[in-house]
């Protein structure tokens, strides 16, 4: 005769329980939306021929059953050595899905990869990271065009990435398309290498990436989130023997310039945060373990200094 009752009750707890646990969560800071929606292969350069289309595909992520408008944006860069990966690589997917959770709005976005192998060649890694961040400001420009289509916020526009991406995101945020051709050592007439202004975006997350002159920090003072691992071999966390300044270096750089920044370093750990770095075999469990961390981290910085 107690048993109607009882399951009853039990069921209200329940209820009671989900609603105050979903009270309790923050948008753009805690994982509020279960599902989210990917549209794969659409283009930020619409004007392409055939051939050049590959080069600008985005896969976009959006909360499912999300009705808010103007919505941050994030968007991400792969990793690869300005040489390999694309927008399915495994970090900007593990990245673009969980924080579409936290009702951002993501985009994974491939750009012009080298023919040659920049990883070998530091002058061609210049030149690599040139044309990478024509893409990625043509990417900004975009969106910031499009943000009616997209129910997103153009001043709340967030450029990260991890590694390459990671450098490309700092790059395109920091530098001038004309000191980035200068240290290229790029010809005259090439596009855009006279350009002096600085594209603007609301903030930058580097993932083991690097800037190459710590002065270009002044150009535009962007809140900045930064997670390196402390034996990073690849990618110095502070500066080595080219013009390479790690997170470490960017961190020190942005307190002295009064930047807002975040900096977050994983003890023992090398590129990608893997324990040994090894590109082949690509990241295991553990290893997404701590994507996931340096992705609350970073989602607690934006939340606190660009979304408030």
């Amino acid at each position: 005769m107690f048993k109607q009752p009882l399951l009853s009750a039990l069921l209200l707890f329940a209820t009671l329980t989900l609603r105050a646990q979903s009270s309790s969560s923050v948008r753009y800071k805690d994982l509020v939306f279960h599902n989210v929606i990917k549209t794969s292969d659409l283009t930020y350069s619409p004007a392409d021929t055939e051939k050049e289309r590959k080069a600008h595909l985005f896969d976009l992520y959006q909360p499912k059953g999300d009705n808010a408008t103007a919505r941050p944006l994030i968007i991400w860069i792969h990793g690869g050595g300005f040489k390999f990966g694309s927008k399915n690589a495994a970090g900007v997917e593990l990245w673009s899905d969980t924080f579409a959770k936290r009702g951002y709005v993501c985009v994974s976005i491939n750009y012009t990869l080298s023919k040659h192998y920049p990883f070998l060649h530091f002058d061609e890694l210049l030149r690599s990271c040139y044309y990478a961040v024509q893409d990625a400001r043509s990417a900004v420009a975009f969106f910031k065009k499009n943000y009616k289509e997209y129910n997103i916020d153009p001043d709340k526009i967030i450029i990260g990435g991890n590694s390459a991406g990671g450098m490309i995101a700092l790059q395109t945020a920091y530098s001038t398309n004309a000191e980035l051709a200068k240290l290229a050592a790029l010809p005259d007439g090439v596009a855009n290498s006279n350009q002096t202004e600085v594209i603007k975006v609301a903030g930058v997350i580097s993932y083991w990436g690097a800037i190459y002159d710590l002065n270009w920090l002044k150009n535009a003072k962007v809140p900045i989130v930064c997670v390196h691992g402390s034996k990073d071999s690849l990618v110095p966390l502070t500066h080595k023997d080219t013009p390479l300044y790690g997170s470490l270096a960017i961190h020190e750089k942005a307190d002295t310039l009064k930047i807002a920044n975040g900096f977050k370093l994983f003890e023992g750990y090398s590129h990608e945060l893997q324990k040994h770095f090894n590109p082949i075999f690509g990241a295991g469990k553990k290893t997404k373990e701590r994507w996931l961390e340096a992705g609350q981290y970073t989602a607690d910085f934006l939340y606190t200094i660009v979304i408030k």
